[in-house]
């Protein structure tokens, strides 16, 4: 005899599966949610209910343990709180420090910030400006930007 099904499930449908899916939020991400050692960036899907995606990477925290442990906690929160989560696809990233949280430090930082996102989401408008760099102009390698064009193009050499 089978079991009803749960509605707090993480089936696959909740999930984001695949490196579009993933290239997607990271091009365009216009909610975001932070704390010093996470950040979550969202933008909102077609479908009628929330995705996640998880990015702890092991430069931030090293111990395997401990990447596991967030992942789970991350997944955990977003599975109870997904019925009030506005449509979007969303993206975990771990920032350093992560992994010296303990579970329920991990969970109260969590729930924060699907409240703050699921706020943001709803009032585009509330969303503050990003922090850092500015966007205007893309870096090369060394930290310069990009020539643009109002600089003199450099002659042909014709070949002899």
């Amino acid at each position: 005899m089978q079991s009803p099904r749960s509605d707090f499930g993480f089936a696959k449908p909740l999930r984001l599966l695949n490196a579009a899916q993933y290239r997607a939020v990271f091009e365009s991400a216009p909610v975001r949610a932070a704390q010093p050692q996470f950040l979550i960036l969202a933008r909102p899907n077609d479908l009628e209910h929330p995705r996640l995606g998880l990015v702890i990477a092991k430069k931030h925290v090293r111990n395997a343990s401990d990447r596991n442990r967030i992942k789970r906690i991350a997944r955990e929160t977003f599975r109870l709180q997904q019925h009030q989560l506005f449509p979007l696809d969303a993206v975990v990233l771990a920032r350093g420090g992560a992994g010296e949280l303990d579970k329920a430090t991990l969970t109260k930082i969590f729930n924060k910030l699907w409240r703050k996102l699921d706020q943001r989401a709803r009032n585009p408008e509330s969303q503050p400006p990003p922090k850092g760099k500015s966007r205007g102009r893309q870096q090369n390698r060394k930290g310069r930007g990009k020539p643009t064009a109002q600089t003199e193009p450099q002659q042909k050499r014709s070949p002899q």
